[in-house]
């Protein structure tokens, strides 16, 4: 499934534990955590938390299949998309519980999905050819995603009303638009001529985009993920090594933003992907003496 390339247990059980996050510029900040786990999966990836707490995601059942995951408390729901062959995977959630992600068809074809009001409805911009995903979407409903045009470029999109907007940053080889506040800032992940993954901001009101990236201190490729009311973003990064981590930007929309590195210490190559107004972080990790993913939850 293509959407894993950049993604891509009732709770099982609960392990808390605390770390120490830190960046260059940055003072410490005391992260802990919860280990998320859907009874009985192969694995469980959670990618965003609303602010009433619901998270979403997906795992993978015993016999190999992909569920779009909605838990509330420890109550699991599986939304999964009816025109799923492949698997169904939910991104993002608001205020309202609209629910954003991606699936693929009969067709191997993998196409962005809206779940409101348990209805599905396709998110496809015009020209998108056998990939798109919804990846964010904020209290007005506005859609934030990418697909691959006629070229087979990756590039991003805004869905705002009916009205689609494509997002493609000057120079980039790819552009990917992954999470709306509801100031409509928007976070970037583009790629350089080097390769590399690096982040920016778009402000969908004045329709620019930031002067300067906005990657975390010293590494080698930045995801931007998600971001808060507050401009808060969460954000998957390598080290020279390519070792995954997360971190934190604090007030990210301002020149007062403040890094802070971090890893569940119970395990490694995690990603940050959700966050809520309430200093809620969700993402992925790999525990100790495993080798598929578990999700967390970590508070600071």
């Amino acid at each position: 499934m293509k959407t894993r390339k950049r993604l891509l247990r009732a709770l099982a059980g609960v392990l808390t534990f605390a770390c120490i996050a830190t960046a260059a510029n940055a003072p410490k900040l005391t992260f802990k955590f919860t280990t998320i786990n859907v009874k009985g999966s192969e694995e469980t990836d959670t990618y965003a938390i609303n602010n009433a707490g619901v998270i979403v995601g997906d795992y993978i059942d015993s016999s190999g299949k992909m569920h779009g995951l909605k838990l509330v408390g420890r109550k699991v729901t599986n939304i999964d998309d009816p025109n799923a062959t492949g698997g169904t995977i939910c991104n993002d959630i608001n205020s309202s519980d609209a629910i954003v992600g991606s699936y693929v068809n009969s067709s191997g074809a993998t196409k962005g999905f809206l779940y409101k009001n348990g209805k599905f409805t396709d998110v496809v911009p015009p020209g998108a050819t056998t990939f798109s995903e919804a990846n964010g979407i904020n209290d007005q409903g506005e859609i934030v995603g990418d697909y691959d045009d006629s070229s087979g470029v990756d590039v991003g999109f805004l869905l705002k009303g009916n009205n689609y907007t494509t997002l493609d940053l000057s120079g980039s080889t790819f552009t990917l638009a992954y999470g709306i506040n509801n100031s409509g800032w928007i976070t970037i992940i583009w790629g350089d001529s080097a390769g590399n993954s690096e982040s920016s901001l778009y402000d969908s009101k004045t329709k620019e985009y930031s002067k300067k990236p906005i990657n975390v201190p010293d590494a080698a490729s930045s995801w931007a993920h998600l971001i808060d009311t507050a401009g808060d973003i969460v954000y998957r990064w390598t080290d020279s090594a390519g070792i995954t981590h997360g971190a934190l930007c604090t007030k990210c929309t301002s020149n007062g933003r403040k890094y802070y590195k971090f890893d569940d210490p119970k395990g490694s190559n995690l990603r940050a992907d959700g966050i809520n107004d309430y200093r809620t972080i969700v993402g992925r990790f790999i525990p100790t003496k495993s080798s598929e993913f578990e999700g967390f939850k970590a508070t600071y």
